[in-house]
């Protein structure tokens, strides 16, 4: 006689905030929709692009809500509201400080 698996306990919910996150390419932005999934990379900002490596700060971000027509900033860039973790969205905010974001569509 084999012994039974037992069956899963149950799963912690992860609960979800909202982060907004400045994209650096607006037109990028534009393609998105609410319900959408995306991963977020970030590339340090330097001049003579010498700063370090790209790195993914997000995967399977929800986007919860993208701008209007015509809300863009004047360097270009656009902003989304994702749901995630509370540690990704701190992630998020502390790669937005010193990193140019983009999103790659899931």
């Amino acid at each position: 006689m084999t012994p039974r698996a037992r069956p899963p306990g149950p799963v912690a919910a992860v609960r979800l905030v909202s982060a907004p996150v400045r994209i650096a390419d607006a037109e990028t932005v534009r393609l998105l929709r609410a319900g959408d999934r995306v991963d977020v990379i970030a590339a340090p900002n330097s001049p003579m692009g010498g700063g370090g490596e790209a790195r993914v700060v997000a995967t399977g971000a929800r986007v919860a809500e993208v701008p209007r027509s015509g809300e863009t900033r004047s360097d270009g860039g656009a902003l989304v509201v994702l749901s995630v973790p509370r540690s990704t969205a701190a992630a998020l905010a502390g790669a937005g400080v010193t990193s140019q974001l983009a999103v790659t569509l899931c």
